[in-house]
């Protein structure tokens, strides 16, 4: 069994930046995908990045060139840095692990999950 604890949200200004973490316990986290998903309300949780043990990342349309995803194995922990945010990225964001090298991009491609942590940005 795998623990997931996300932090790291907030509210902010549109333009603004927030770092979340994800803390991980119980396996061996350099054997874990990572990834980040996000849900906003009356909406599917979508996914928004991943990354391989390899540290290849992955991202949504929607985010790439403001989000990256990193992962640091010594502290069992995975980031999402996000830069100019906008209103839209308003959402509960989660942090999953799967028990597999490579991300997949939907929900079931993912084994463990956080509990979500809200970010609201503002315009």
């Amino acid at each position: 069994q795998v623990q997931l604890v996300e932090s790291g949200g907030g509210l902010v200004q549109a333009g603004g930046s927030l770092r979340l973490s994800c803390a991980t316990s119980g396996r061996t986290f350099s054997t874990l995908a990572m990834g980040w998903f996000r849900q906003a309300p009356g909406k599917e949780r979508e996914f928004v990045a991943g990354i391989s043990w390899g540290r290849s990342t992955y991202y949504a349309d929607s985010v790439k060139d403001r989000f990256t995803i990193s992962r640091d194995n010594a502290k069992n922990t995975v980031y999402l840095q996000m830069n100019s945010l906008k209103p839209e990225d308003t959402a509960v964001y989660y942090c999953a692990a799967a028990r597999t090298a490579v991300p997949g991009r939907g929900p079931s491609d993912f084994d463990y999950w956080g509990q979500g942590t809200q970010v609201t940005v503002s315009s």
